[in-house]
């Protein structure tokens, strides 16, 4: 049985959830990492409820979570993805609803007065903005006088029944996480700020793991410690996983000693490492101030390559501006570092230039105990957005950028100080 309605121009449009449990899930090379288990949605106050991912189960019988945004195809009998699958085990979080488990067979009211029925299957359909959106529901009327005993079987629109949001006592919750979901992450840590440490550790728990460290990255250290002190260690653990290293060092650095050891310990032994050699410098100076994944090439990298990495999402733009060329080892720290390519001199050059012939050698580099003062005055005398840091023996260890040397330059309340948006968001909340 087909999981899809057929749009005008054949292109499958709509898919029904109670079909698409038990679909195989496949990767692009087409060898299967599991089934489709359940369907995630966000059940909004206004507007249609979202679907957010999928609920996969993979051999083991392990339940992990498949955003939508790494689908690419959902068919007859199939679902395609990136091959990108989380490994770590699904948890709902309580502004999320699991459709085959909690929507199906959920008694919903009509809006036109004509009664209660029960909900027996949920159409998803995709926007032109690629957002999977609950737009149908496929209900049957609870049986009255003169109708059938099973009820009246019928299609309607999301939007023509009531009873699908979440129970009374988390609707505030859910009204203010809608409130946020477009919002920048520095947004987001503003509205933070203004909730009692209770609302603001219940708010920031249901943030996904990238969404919390970035706005962790965002707020002060009273209450980013405040939040992380307030997380499971196994959570807290998750999101320095997903910080940049320097940002994760700088918290794990304001955090009791105690705590910081606890964390460090649950943390991907990769990402501790980077964390714990970064917590070895002081905190002004440019070992402090350093993240330790700036863009690393070979001198044999193409210009192709370059850009690629440049284009990558995690990449802040002051990082991306420029490009660092060592020897192996590429992970830091690097080999002998042989200088740096300028972004905007890589775009002036063909795909197949390699960037070892593209070379800025002329770009000082930083020790790591260099103090604040001076990478301020060599990026503003050089007009750069980031500088190198490097050890004795010219191996990279890692880069200072501009951001991370405004964030320690601007007074410790600089972010308190726009109230205007705090409110606003506040009070859309408050009126649903």
């Amino acid at each position: 049985m087909s999981t899809t309605a057929p749009s005008r121009s054949g292109a499958p449009s709509r898919v029904y959830v109670a079909r698409l449990a038990g679909t195989p899930v496949f990767d692009p090379l087409g060898d299967q990492v599991g089934r489709v288990h359940d369907v995630v949605v966000l059940v909004r106050l206004k507007g249609a409820p979202r679907a957010v991912g999928l609920v996969v189960e993979v051999p083991g019988r392990r339940r992990v979570f498949l955003p939508l945004t790494r689908v690419t195809s959902i068919d007859a009998g199939a679902v395609i993805t990136t091959g990108l699958v989380n490994i770590r085990r699904f948890v709902r979080r309580a502004t999320e609803t699991l459709v085959v488990a909690e929507l199906l067979d959920r008694q919903v009211t009509l809006r036109d007065g004509s009664g209660t029925a029960v909900v027996k299957d949920v159409a998803l359909e995709q926007q032109r903005n690629r957002d999977w959106l609950v737009t149908k529901l496929f209900v049957r009327r609870h049986a009255g006088r003169g109708v059938l005993r099973r009820g009246e079987a019928l299609v309607v629109d999301v939007e023509d029944v009531t009873g699908l949001a979440a129970s009374p006592g988390q609707q505030g919750a859910t009204a203010l996480l809608a409130t946020l979901e477009d919002l920048k992450p520095a947004d987001i840590a503003d509205v933070l700020r203004d909730l009692t440490d209770t609302r603001r550790l219940e708010v920031a728990a249901e943030l996904d793991d990238e969404r919390l460290a970035d706005v962790l990255e965002e707020l002060g250290e009273e209450d980013r410690v405040s939040i992380v002190s307030g997380l499971g260690v196994e959570r807290a653990a998750d999101v320095l996983d997903v910080m940049e290293p320097d940002d994760a060092a700088d918290l794990l650095a304001e955090l009791p000693t105690a705590r910081a050891s606890e964390l460090l310990e649950a943390m991907e032994p990769d990402e501790a490492k980077d964390v714990r050699r970064l917590l070895a410098y002081e905190e002004h100076t440019a070992g402090g101030l350093m993240t330790t994944e700036p863009i690393i090439l070979p001198p044999e990298a193409t210009v192709a390559t370059a850009l690629a990495h440049a284009r990558r999402q995690d990449v802040t733009p002051a990082l991306a501006a420029m490009l660092f060329v060592v020897r192996p080892p590429l992970e830091t720290p690097t080999g002998r570092l042989l200088g740096v390519v300028h972004l905007q001199h890589a775009l002036r050059e063909p795909p197949h230039a390699l960037v070892g012939s593209l070379l800025d050698k002329d770009v000082d580099a930083l020790a790591p105990q260099d103090e604040i003062g001076k990478v301020t005055r060599l990026l503003a005398t050089y007009n750069l957005t980031a500088l190198p840091v490097v050890d004795d023996g010219g191996r990279l260890l890692g880069a200072v950028s501009v951001d991370d040397v405004l964030d320690h330059l601007l007074p410790e309340d600089w972010r308190d100080a726009d109230e205007d948006l705090t409110d606003e968001v506040m009070t859309r909340s408050a009126h649903g």
